[in-house]
């Protein structure tokens, strides 16, 4: 009888629908002795009891309801395949697919073009500035247009990854990515200055699509041990192509007086864009979806209890009124805008401070260095993530390096190009390294709001921060010299240094996917369901992590 009466208050605690404060009566009706002689299945115990428990004092042995009384007492009679157990059960069953790994590759990639894209035209600005007729800021342009782009965008972006999920989002930006690289190929021809613009708007429209993204394939697909991991691998797609675009562009256009030859050369590169881009895209139709059938941890296994009254406006307005995440947003936007902004004038510096050494190559070269150093950073950040979960510290020391490191390739630029080389690479793995550390910190301090929305807004800022970064570097650049250029860039990090320190810890994410005592995830007892969504909702620091403090 204690069994059932506890498999009956568990029953109805796991009933959704049953309040709290509901008492049950655990005294069982005795049958009538007719009822007893009646049923065979149904004996009095012995006299005293085989155990003599009944001998004990003040002690009654309650007699065993029969199995019709305990079915009507319990679901499916008390037995293990209940239809609450199986929902509950369900709802938190987490798996981890191998397709996960297909999904990150043909992500990763795409990515990896459409950064190419961005970048090819800013690396070997000289021969573009020839061919086409025009000055360094209107070849700029062709940069930060990526970076306009995406800030009108970012919100119907997000609302349609939050709303129609991953596959879609991921397709349109492939789908946009190819048809910007195919646009390129009609704009060889030195009057076409127009369509080559035309087709680069195109590919900026493609990355919003794209850009917010590493988060979201990292949560929905990957476990807690790895999806920071995960996070930075995708990233490091995007990184690639940046690098790819410093060391392709110059080898393939070389610099040449000829102009036809100069338009041979770009058709090569444009064209083996686009047959790439298309490849990716059939490959993103293919494999993409929006998540696998099973979650792959707590933390996404509980999300579909918000689906019926998530609202896309009001997850903006709780991300706007989370200060951590607003200090997350403007650091952040600093240090990732200051990277875009060297990245794009990079080949302007070197070509400023070496005027008469012929240095296109090696300017391509350093950006290579510094972004191959970056995509190495990237991952040994994502991998001390996932073992350690010490968000706050981690980004707060990977930015103050960063500053130092800017600091050291500013007053060494114009020393030696070789030792340009080794400063590049320093400054490349920590300001890159920070951008996977930046999305998965906003996405533990924000959960349970999208993790595309966080991530948007996120590079939403860094768009910001980047135009303007671009736009005043460039022009202190020009009228001055790349040392005060610099110098504008560390100034601002070291603000946003302050900032990072400012950041309220608060690992949500990872307080429910090991749950309050500290056990991995597989090992979580299901909490009653209409805990759920209050849990999911109302999400408590982790005592676990009063290391993770403000300064």
């Amino acid at each position: 009888m204690v069994a059932g009466e506890l498999m009956q208050d568990l029953h109805l605690r796991a009933d959704a629908g049953a309040p709290d404060h509901i008492t049950v009566d655990t005294k069982s009706p005795e049958p009538e002795d007719a009822e007893l002689e009646a049923d065979p299945t149904v004996r009095a115990p012995p006299a005293g009891g085989a155990d003599g428990l009944d001998t004990l004092p003040g002690f009654e042995r309650e007699q065993e309801p029969p199995s019709d009384e305990r079915e009507a007492m319990l679901p499916n009679g008390g037995g293990a395949g209940s239809e609450v157990e199986a929902q509950v059960e369900t709802r938190l069953e987490t798996r981890l697919y191998l397709k996960r790994f297909a999904v990150l590759a043909v992500f990763s990639l795409s990515s990896l073009v459409n950064a190419f894209q961005w970048i090819h035209y800013s690396i070997i600005a000289h021969v573009f500035t020839r061919y086409y007729g025009v000055s360094n800021s209107q070849v700029d342009w062709l940069s930060i247009v990526y970076m306009v782009a995406y800030v009108p965008l970012i919100f119907p972006a997000t609302w349609l990854l939050d709303r129609r999920g991953l596959r879609l989002t991921a397709m349109l930006g492939a789908g946009l990515n190819c048809a910007g690289a195919w646009l390129k190929c009609a704009s060889v021809n030195p009057e076409r200055f127009g369509v080559t613009v035309t087709a680069q708007v195109v590919c900026a429209v493609a990355q919003v699509f794209i850009l917010g993204l590493p988060s979201r394939v990292a949560s929905v697909w990957f476990g807690p041990r790895e999806v920071s991991t995960a996070c930075a691998t995708a990233v490091l797609g995007n990184q690639l192509g940046t690098a790819i675009g410093f060391l392709l562009p110059p080898v393939l256009v070389p610099t040449t007086d000829d102009v036809d030859l100069t338009g041979h050369n770009i058709s090569i590169m444009f064209y083996g864009t686009a047959a790439v881009s298309t490849l990716l895209f059939i490959l993103t139709v293919t494999v993409i979806q929006d998540r696998p059938p099973l979650p792959p941890s707590q933390a996404q296994a509980v999300l579909p209890d918000l689906l019926e009254e998530y609202s896309y406006k009001q997850s903006i307005i709780n991300l706007v009124k989370n200060k951590a995440f607003i200090l997350l947003l403007i650091s952040y936007g600093i240090l990732t805008g200051a990277f875009y902004s060297v990245s794009t004038l990079l080949n302007q510096m070197i070509m400023t401070c070496y005027v008469d050494q012929g240095q296109e190559l090696n300017a391509g070269r350093i950006g290579l260095t510094l972004v191959i150093a970056g995509m190495v950073g990237s991952i040994l950040c994502g991998v001390w993530l996932d073992h350690t979960k010490t968000y706050k510290s981690t980004t707060l020391v990977v930015y103050l390096l960063s500053f130092v490191s800017m600091l050291v390739f500013t007053f060494t630029l114009k020393v030696d190009i070789y030792l340009v080389f080794f400063t590049a690479g320093l400054l490349g793995f920590f300001m890159t390294g920070y951008l996977p550390l930046g999305f998965e910190f906003g996405v533990e301090i924000t959960y349970p709001e999208s993790e595309g929305t966080s991530s948007g807004l996120l590079n939403a800022f860094a768009q910001i921060f980047g135009i303007l970064f671009t736009l005043i570097q460039g022009k202190l650049t020009t009228d001055y010299d790349p040392l005060t250029g610099n110098l504008f860039l560390c100034a601002w990090i070291f603000g946003g240094a302050i900032l990072s320190a400012l950041i309220k810890s608060d690992l949500k994410r990872h307080s429910v996917n090991v749950g309050a005592g500290g056990a991995v995830s597989s090992e979580l007892q299901m909490p009653p369901p209409e805990e759920i969504k209050t849990r999911t909702v109302l999400l408590e620091p982790s005592v676990s992590f009063s290391c993770e403090t403000s300064l």
